[in-house]
C-alpha cells in the first residue's frame, strides 16, 4: 500500500466521530422551559445545576455521551407549542419540563413521546397520570404537592402574624383550580378570608395589585405566570408593607419575606434518574410519580425589617435558611 494512501486512511480514521467509530448513538433529550435562558440561569441556576449533577452522577456528561436540546419560551407561554414541535422533530428520546403549560404543549406536538416533569402541582387531578403509583401513560416525574402545601403556607402566615384575617392569593384559574380549592379549604379551617386575585396574563397584575392593597397578607401559588413576575410581586408587597408567603424559595432570595416549598434542587436532581431509566428502556407508565421528601422554610429578615414586621422565634427557629 502506498505510504501516501496509508497516511490518508489514518487521517480519515481520526476524523470519524467517536460515536460512529464505536457504533453508539449519543442520546438526545429535550428540555422545555417557560423562562428565558438568562432568567433560568440567574433565578434558578441551582435547579439546573442539580439536574446536570444528577446526570453526571449517573454517568452522563453533556456534549459527550448525552445531548440536551434546550428550548426557552422567553416568558411567553404561547411560544411553547412551537418549541415543543421543534423538539419532537429533532427526534429527542424524551422531553423534560417543569410546568403544566409545558406538558400541554408537548402533548399537542406528540401523544407518545416520553415526558419527565420536575415539579407539577397535582398530576392526577390535572389528568396527566392515572395515579402516582401507576402513571399509565407516556409521562411521569415529580409532584410538588401544591394543594397540601398551600395550606401549610397559610398556617405559617397565621402563626407568624396572628392578626392577619384577609389573605390575597395570586393564582391562574386556567391552571391551578385544584390548588386554589385546597387553599380555600385550609383558609376556612384557619378562620382566614381568602381574596382571590386571578392572573392569566401579564396585563392582569396591575388590577390584581390594586385589589390587594387593603388585604392583610399575600400568598402565591406555584404557577408560571406568577413565577415569571417575581420582581413586580416582591416590589408590590414591599411598597404596601404586606407580609407575603411565596411558593418558591427564589422569591425569598430576591427580597420576598417568606417561602415554604419542597427542595426544588432535590426534585431536579431526582429528575435525572427518570431520564436515565427511560433512556435505558423503561416506560413512563411503569415509573411511579414521586412526592417530595424534603421541605424548606426560608425567611428574609432584611425584608421583615424593611416592612416593619417581626417574625416570632417559634417560626424563625424552624427556618432552613435565614437571610440577614
Amino acid at each position: 500500500m502506498p505510504l501516501r494512501f496509508l497516511a490518508v486512511l489514518i487521517v480519515v480514521a481520526f476524523c470519524i466521530p467517536v460515536e460512529a467509530q464505536q457504533g453508539k448513538k449519543v442520546p438526545r433529550i429535550g428540555f422545555l422551559s417557560t423562562l428565558s435562558s438568562a432568567d433560568f440561569q440567574s433565578l434558578y441556576s441551582p435547579r439546573h445545576d442539580a439536574f446536570r449533577q444528577g446526570l453526571r452522577d449517573l454517568g452522563y456528561v453533556e456534549g459527550k455521551n448525552i445531548i440536551v436540546e434546550y428550548r426557552w419560551a422567553e416568558g411567553k407561554i404561547e411560544r411553547l407549542p412551537d418549541l415543543a414541535t421543534e423538539l419532537v422533530r429533532l427526534n429527542v428520546a424524551l422531553i423534560v419540563t417543569a410546568t403544566t403549560p409545558g406538558i400541554l404543549a408537548i402533548k399537542k406536538a406528540s401523544g407518545t413521546i416520553p415526558i419527565v416533569f420536575t415539579s407539577i402541582s397535582d398530576p392526577v387531578a390535572s389528568g396527566f397520570v392515572d395515579s402516582l403509583a401507576r402513571p399509565g401513560g407516556n409521562m411521569t416525574g415529580l409532584t410538588i404537592l401544591a394543594p397540601e402545601l398551600s395550606g401549610k403556607r397559610l398556617e405559617l402566615l397565621k402563626e407568624s402574624f396572628p392578626n392577619v384575617r384577609r389573605v390575597a392569593i395570586l393564582w391562574n384559574p386556567d391552571a391551578e383550580v385544584n390548588v386554589f380549592k385546597g387553599t380555600q379549604a385550609a383558609a376556612s379551617a384557619l378562620g382566614l378570608q381568602l381574596h382571590s386575585l386571578e392572573v392569566r396574563t401579564a396585563n392582569d397584575f396591575e388590577s390584581a395589585f390594586q385589589a390587594a392593597v387593603r388585604d392583610h397578607a399575600l400568598l402565591t401559588v406555584p404557577t408560571p405566570i406568577v413565577n415569571n413576575h417575581q420582581s413586580g410581586i416582591i416590589q408590590f408587597a414591599a411598597k404596601n408593607r404586606l407580609p407575603a408567603m411565596y411558593a418558591v424559595p427564589e422569591f425569598t432570595d430576591a427580597g420576598g419575606l417568606m417561602s415554604y416549598a419542597p427542595s426544588y434542587t432535590a426534585l431536579y436532581h431526582r429528575a435525572a434518574w427518570y431520564v436515565d431509566k427511560i433512556l435505558k428502556g423503561a416506560k413512563p407508565a411503569d415509573l411511579p410519580v414521586e412526592q417530595p421528601t424534603k421541605f424548606e422554610l426560608w425567611i428574609n429578615l432584611k425584608t421583615a425589617k424593611q416592612i416593619g414586621v417581626t417574625i416570632p422565634d417559634s417560626v424563625l427557629f424552624r427556618a432552613d435558611k435565614v437571610i440577614k
